[in-house]
């Protein structure tokens, strides 16, 4: 099956990319998340993820790669819902990205080329420069749009996760494989 129909501005040159990818690495807020927080009277910050990008992480993750969080806050929501869909890292409250990303490419020995970022703000801009295929979702600041190998038509939590993952796995032929794996693990947990 690889019934995905890739939207525009997804070029060869992208599914080049994406089939040299071995990791997934996502910002959070205004990526997995609208970017918009709620605080509650006391203080409390509540957040929402969409459930298809949940799914989607579980997606690249049965494709073969590691996904990782990169995020420039720290917040006990992140680290549980990552918990919950295994993602291999998480780096949180580092807003200095670019060192972050530095520190964590040195510390897995992985090649920058291997990498796609999904981030949508400034403070994301050192990374995107830095990875092999750089993203943004439909309602980064406009600054990013610009600087970014691929554009989502989803804005951030709302399924730019899912369309990136959905375009590296095609690029990857990888859909039959993924669906085989999905269907599997069938009432294990999923997001």
């Amino acid at each position: 099956m690889n019934g995905f129909s890739p939207n525009q501005g997804w070029t060869a040159e992208l599914d080049r990319k994406a089939r040299e990818l071995e990791w997934l690495l996502l910002d959070v807020d205004g990526v997995l998340t609208d970017g918009k927080l709620h605080v509650g009277v006391e203080g409390e910050l509540f957040k929402s993820f969409h459930v298809r990008d949940g799914l989607a992480i579980k997606l690249a993750q049965a494709a073969g790669l590691k996904v990782a969080i990169l995020s420039a806050r720290t917040s006990e929501i992140v680290t549980r819902r990552a918990i919950e869909l295994g993602i291999d890292e998480v780096v949180q409250g580092r807003e200095d990205k670019g060192a972050a990303f530095r520190d964590l490419v040195e510390r897995l020995a992985l090649a920058p080329v291997a990498v796609a970022y999904l981030g949508d703000d400034l403070h994301d801009l050192p990374v995107l420069d830095a990875v092999g295929l750089s993203v943004a979702p439909a309602d980064a600041a406009p600054q990013v749009r610009d600087s970014v190998d691929f554009v989502t038509s989803a804005r951030g939590g709302d399924g730019a996760v899912r369309e990136l993952v959905e375009h590296v796995i095609a690029a990857r032929d990888a859909w039959v494989a993924v669906l085989r794996g999905l269907s599997d693990s069938a009432g294990r947990g999923l997001p």
